[in-house]
């Protein structure tokens, strides 16, 4: 398995990016301004232009849509309580969640990483399951990602408690593309255990592996017929 087939499945480098940018650039604007709607504008255009440029290259928008979903529900939350750090709350929320769900998932032995990517890796839904080092390999990712969330958590709760949106929002920076580049790494570092396979046996003539028969007792050897001359 390659790093390719991982990165595919979280949009590439160019999905990360659609999906940090806003954030890093409300953030500017707040550090330079100290205002609320101008950092807002800043995010959430940023969001819609990056959906629109890719509308207009006929591309997929599935994370430059998802970017500006976030985006617009940080917003509304930020507009509605005139907090500024309000607009980190739902990524405190999602982290949260994810955080549970990814560490729940891997307790009970249905790894989230085997569910979502055993199909796209040729493993189908559950047939990975099956094979312990691909059950160990997709167990060890799961909890990965759950660090993930919950090292972003550990510092974005007391900055959001404290209100110091500058502070939090440059540490979103170093939690968002670095450390999930870090975490995609290390999950296709773990993923890339092969597939269990049965021991080779020879093949039979029907295809079928021969299965070793029981050993004869030991004796003397039997004549070996000569072959019958051609008449």
């Amino acid at each position: 398995m390659g790093g390719g087939d991982l990165a595919a499945a979280v949009g590439g480098a160019r999905g990360l990016v659609e999906n940090a940018l806003p954030g890093a650039l409300f953030v500017v604007v707040y550090t330079v301004t100290k205002e609320l709607t101008p950092s807002l504008w800043a995010g959430v255009g940023s969001a819609v232009v990056l959906a629109v440029l890719r509308l207009l290259r006929r591309e997929t928008v599935q994370h430059a849509v998802g970017g500006l979903v976030g985006i617009a529900i940080g917003a509304w939350f930020a507009h509605r309580s005139g907090r500024a750090e309000a607009f980190y709350l739902p990524s405190l929320i999602k982290n949260a969640g994810f955080g549970a769900a990814y560490a729940l998932s891997a307790l009970v032995r249905w790894p989230i990483l085997g569910v979502a990517l055993g199909p796209l890796l040729g493993e189908g839904l559950t047939g990975w399951r099956s094979q312990p080092t691909r059950m160990r390999a997709y167990t060890l990712a799961t909890w990965v990602w759950a660090g993930l969330f919950a090292i972003r958590l550990a510092v974005q709760v007391p900055l959001y408690a404290a209100g110091a949106v500058t502070t939090l929002g440059t540490a979103n920076i170093f939690l968002g593309l670095p450390l999930y580049g870090l975490t995609i790494w290390i999950t296709w570092r773990l993923l890339r255990v092969p597939k269990a396979e049965p021991a080779d046996e020879p093949a039979g003539l029907d295809g079928v592996a021969a299965r070793e028969a029981p050993a004869a007792p030991a004796g003397p050897a039997a004549p070996v017929p000569l072959a019958k001359p051609e008449a």
